[in-house]
């Protein structure tokens, strides 16, 4: 690519993606390892069947029918009174974190992360040309009074992801409130992982922070990480002012249509969502006894370690067919909650590397 004119910032730099290796289990994606019945599968091909008797029009470009559906699906599930005009999707959570920035990013800008943290969010940053702040988190991986007083009063967005991926903790709501009431940020909290936890949403605070952007999405629980759809809930200004960098046309017919049919099964979905926090929670306390490490995860994946080297380990559970992800922390691995079997496969692998280094 050196003959093309790139942007000087972006020359040498490696695109965003987890390792696509052909193994026989893969628990490197935080996917939700769950298919769809048949039932399901059909009921949305027929859906998608009259969507694409009119594929020749454009989709609604306001995604009306779509945003009614995630404002009830949101109120039921927060208990907090949610309006069409305070949501809108896009394709997947990325795009929705992408026009956030376009709207309140940009040349002679600053955003701020608490790392470690989702990965996407620098690079995103540097996408939009709006500077980047790193905060490091305390050894716990939590959000401290004294990591906030890092926080400069001049920043122009604020982003914390809870459940953080990829440590799994969360951020209380007193701390989110503080960001949002000690600066004139705009605060992105980045909830993809929120059908995990039993912790409030901040989806509360909406109300009473209007500079407050809660992104979802429904790759996780929904199992509906090939679809892509994600959605900001926030003021119903914040709404209207993102239709100022939203392209014409977005989202797809079929996009839009998949998604309402998936949020119609939102209550069978739960069923599976229980079934992976009881697994996760299986998988920590064996870890626990196996005498590793694992942070409290409130979301569909345990970060696991503590390692001399964790690239050894990576490579060993890779020879073993078993493929987790190395984040950059060192002495971590994060392993994603797969089936039970699948997960059995993880336990009994890290059991025999127990073993092994105990003789």
């Amino acid at each position: 690519m050196s003959s093309l004119p790139i942007r000087p910032d972006l020359v040498g730099k490696s695109a965003y993606g987890a390792p696509q290796l052909d193994v026989p289990i893969k628990l490197n994606t935080n996917e939700n390892p769950f298919e769809h019945d048949g039932k399901f599968a059909a009921d949305v091909a027929s859906e998608l069947e009259i969507v694409m008797a009119n594929a020749n029009r454009y989709p609604d470009r306001d995604a009306i029918k779509l945003r009614e559906k995630l404002a009830q699906y949101l109120s039921d599930a927060t208990g907090v009174s949610i309006s069409p005009e305070q949501v809108w999707p896009a394709n997947g959570s990325n795009e929705v974190l992408m026009q956030l920035f376009q709207l309140f990013g940009g040349p002679g800008r600053v955003a701020v992360g608490f790392e470690p943290s989702y990965s996407m969010h620098p690079i995103i940053s540097q996408l939009t040309n709006t500077s980047w702040m790193s905060i490091h988190r305390d050894q716990d991986f939590e959000i401290s009074n004294v990591e906030l007083s890092g926080v400069e009063t001049q920043v122009n967005v604020i982003l914390v992801c809870t459940p953080n991926n990829p440590t799994g903790n969360i951020t209380s709501l007193e701390i989110i409130k503080q960001l949002h009431d000690s600066t004139s940020a705009m605060v992105i909290v980045d909830e993809a992982y929120a059908e995990f936890s039993d912790s409030p949403s901040a989806v509360t605070l909406i109300q009473e922070c209007p500079r407050l952007a809660v992104v979802r999405t429904m790759s996780k629980a929904f199992g509906f990480a090939g679809v892509r759809l994600g959605y900001v809930v926030g003021s119903t200004e914040l709404i209207a002012a993102l239709q100022l960098v939203r392209l014409p046309y977005h989202l797809s017919s079929l996009t839009q249509q998949a998604a309402i049919s998936a949020l119609a099964t939102a209550k069978s979905l739960h069923l599976k969502v229980e079934q992976l926090i009881e697994e996760r929670n299986q998988m920590t306390a064996v870890l626990l006894e196996m005498g590793f490490k694992a942070v409290d995860s409130h979301a569909n994946f345990i970060l696991f370690g503590k390692f001399r080297n964790q690239v050894e380990v990576w490579e060993y559970l890779l020879n073993k067919g078993i493929l987790v992800r190395d984040v950059g922390i060192p002495g971590w691995l994060r392993v994603t909650c797969g089936t039970s079997t699948e997960n059995s496969a993880f336990l009994a692998a890290m059991a025999e590397l127990k073993d092994s280094k105990s003789e």
